[in-house]
């Protein structure tokens, strides 16, 4: 009769009790585990990862741009000595390993400060150069005019070429071309100083000289970076556009 007792079920026995009391326990454990895995050391916290510029997502956030900072005094010099000179190589092939927006920054908020600067003070050299006797002030003016429209310059039209371009097919890079463009502005910075010479004359060579090298830069470069398609048009009106902007930098500062 014994042995008839050891052969029934033990799932109702008190002794199984806390058996499926602790199953339960660890069930549960291993479920909250699961939940607060990232608190622990194989499961880190998810962080934001850094987009590209060239990616939708990446365009609006900061983190995506540090990297085209990372650069030193040496090579910085270097590519603002190529932008002097059109036809001294590929400017694209010099910026592909590392291009960089500190040019574009640099340049551009230099060349407003020069131009709000000189601007006036070509103002108070011409009117000494006459001999009027009209009473010179400080024109504050200058220097929202300069920054919107070097700003303004500098962002919008490489940022036109780049969605043109995306549209024609093209593989283009935005960040690149920030990069030459901002590079192309810095010999404006060098011709506002010789632009203070009180002779017309010489002022208008002086402009058109620089003029033409900037856009021979941005036209020569552009023509190499998207060279074997049908686009000559895009090429002749980045010249031009290069040459308005010294046009206009004469004429509203150093008139």
């Amino acid at each position: 009769m014994d042995d008839s007792y050891t052969g029934l079920p033990t799932s109702h026995l008190l002794g199984s009790v806390p058996a499926a009391t602790n199953d339960a326990n660890n069930t549960a454990k291993q479920e909250g585990d699961r939940g607060r895995g990232y608190h622990t050391l194989d499961n880190p916290p998810e962080t934001f990862e850094e987009q590209p510029a060239n990616n939708w997502r990446g365009v609006f956030s900061i983190s995506s741009y540090t990297q085209y900072f990372n650069v030193d005094t040496d090579v910085v010099i270097f590519r603002l000595i190529s932008s002097f000179n059109p036809y001294g190589g590929d400017f694209f092939s010099k910026i592909d390993a590392n291009p960089d927006l500190y040019g574009l920054i640099w340049i551009s908020t230099t060349l407003v400060f020069v131009l709000a600067a000189l601007g006036n003070l070509a103002t108070y050299l011409m009117q000494k150069h006459t001999g009027t006797s009209t009473s010179w002030s400080f024109d504050v003016g200058y220097m929202n005019v300069a920054a919107c429209a070097v700003y303004g310059y500098a962002i919008v039209v490489p940022l036109a070429y780049y969605f043109f371009l995306q549209y024609m097919g093209s593989n283009a890079s935005l960040i690149r071309f920030w990069c030459m463009w901002g590079y192309s502005l810095s010999i404006f910075i060098i011709s506002s100083f010789l632009l203070l010479i009180p002779v017309e004359a010489l002022r208008w060579l002086i402009i058109i000289l620089a003029g033409v090298a900037s856009a021979s830069f941005v036209a020569l470069n552009l023509k190499s970076y998207i060279e074997g398609n049908e686009l000559s048009v895009a090429i002749v009106a980045a010249f031009l556009l290069q040459i308005a902007l010294a046009v206009f930098i004469k004429v509203w500062f150093f008139a």
